[in-house]
């Protein structure tokens, strides 16, 4: 019998051991319910950087058997877009900001009113997650999808090319809002004129004089570069920036009930880094602002309860008469949450 050849030994053994690894290699496994989410923040925002924790968070807990495939800046279409997608069922989820879902659900219009949310972001997590939060996410259920989480995003502050020394009479000045009539009515309360602006036209707009001032969180006004065009701004935090989480039902009624719920635990477990994230480029844009030429100061409590106390009742007239019965449940609801909090 003829001795096998040092090639053919080398070829039989390499096979062998292809064989071998072959067997023992981990078999790649496809996730079994995939949601397309989509968004318009950067990937270097907190929106995203935590929809990002959260998907590790469903895929390790579900055994890989649910993936989030995250689409960042608007990959999937504008919010709009977005949201209708989720309705169609063309993408599983998105991320929105309440203040663009106002023309789809007037209910979630009820975050415009001012000083909503209490300053204590626990108690304003409590509120979320309560009664008052439930019931808000229970309003997009006529709407075509599912309300599953409440995030914040941040909190609006005045700035201004004329003074703001006294915040609760704003008398002769004129402010850039979104096109929202609990908006208009805030500022109506403080004597102050709102204009309706496209965000594209806001800083030339400032630019030129067409409005003196606007209200925006600090990352925005950061990112934005309105400091450039305005001589003063007021750390107000006076109306929260609210992202609502939506998911295509039929997507959702397809998951088995304990996949559901870690999901929704894994959206309000990321809730504190996703504030300490939040709260780390609000702290560095506010240096950034800081170097420039304009005004800095910062509102003190007693500026902030009187400010509630003068915008509060028109605010929340013109969002009932926007959103009729639904929003005055709504509303009665978040009133007595708001009460029983500690």
């Amino acid at each position: 019998m003829k001795t096998l050849s040092n090639l053919t030994r080398l070829s039989l053994t390499a096979l062998a051991l292809g064989s071998i690894m072959t067997l023992t290699a981990p078999v790649a496994y496809a996730a079994e319910f995939v949601a397309k989410i989509g968004h318009l923040e950067s990937d270097q925002q907190s929106r995203h950087v935590l929809l990002e924790k959260v998907a590790d968070l469903v895929k390790e807990r579900t055994g890989g058997d649910v993936e989030f495939q995250i689409f960042p800046q608007g990959q999937l279409g504008n919010q709009r877009e977005m949201t209708e997608g989720v309705q169609l069922g063309t993408i599983q989820g998105t991320v929105a900001p309440a203040a663009f879902l106002g023309g789809f659900n007037p209910a979630v219009s009820i975050l415009d009113i001012p000083f909503l949310l209490p300053a204590d972001a626990d108690k304003a997590q409590e509120l979320r997650e309560g009664p008052f939060g439930q019931a808000l996410l229970e309003t997009f259920k006529s709407k075509g999808v599912v309300g599953v989480a409440l995030w914040p995003n941040g909190l609006k502050n005045f700035t201004s090319n004329k003074p703001l020394d006294n915040l609760s009479d704003l008398g002769g000045q004129k402010f850039r809002v979104m096109d929202s009539k609990i908006l208009i009515e805030q500022f109506d309360a403080l004597g102050a004129s709102a204009i309706a602006l496209p965000f594209s036209e806001l800083y030339t707009s400032l630019q030129t004089g067409v409005v003196d001032g606007q209200e925006n969180p600090l990352d925005t006004i950061q990112r934005m570069k309105f400091y450039e065009v305005q001589k003063y701004l007021v750390v107000s935090e006076h109306g929260a920036m609210e992202d609502v989480v939506l998911f295509n039902p039929a997507w959702w009624d397809s998951l088995p009930e304990n996949y559901r719920d870690i999901i929704t635990t894994a959206f309000e477990e990321v809730v504190p880094e996703l504030r300490a994230h939040k709260a780390a480029a609000i702290e560095q844009a506010l240096e950034t602002i800081k170097q420039s030429d304009i005004n800095v100061r910062v509102a003190t409590d007693a500026e902030k309860a009187e400010l509630r106390a003068k915008m509060y009742d028109k605010s929340r007239a013109a969002y009932i008469e926007r959103s009729g019965e639904d929003g005055q449940k709504l509303i009665a609801t978040y009133e007595k949450a708001f009460s029983e909090l500690d």
